[in-house]
């Protein structure tokens, strides 16, 4: 898979879990959340590459798009990452708080979502 279709699959996972979190009757297996998690982890062992195509997102329409792109970006792009949690951390909903505990993890010292 190319880096494009890459972050192209971990964004469409992202918003499609966050849609299906709110429709009555949803599946309750969380296949969205793993496929965008492979993404990542196929991102990842591409290396810095990987993680710099990834910082598309974190300009993406979607909040929680660039919300979650965030949340695994903290270690390499950790001013802007933080930039774009802080504003999520504002808003009001699951999105928010995801932030706002991110937000805590990272200062806390025990975020891991990208360990070196």
């Amino acid at each position: 898979m190319t880096l494009e279709s890459l972050v192209r699959e971990f964004a469409e996972n992202v918003a499609a879990q966050s849609d299906a979190i709110f429709q009555a009757g949803a599946d309750p297996e969380d296949t969205h959340g793993e496929r965008y998690l492979a993404a990542f982890d196929e991102l990842r062992a591409r290396g810095n590459e990987g993680r710099e195509a990834l910082c598309v997102l974190l300009k993406h329409p979607r909040m929680d798009v660039r919300a979650t792109a965030a949340a695994f970006l903290l270690r390499y792009r950790t001013a802007e990452a933080r930039a774009v949690l802080e504003e999520a951390a504002r808003g009001e909903g699951l999105v928010a708080f995801g932030a706002q505990e991110t937000l805590k993890g990272w200062d806390e010292g025990v975020w891991d979502l990208d360990p070196e």
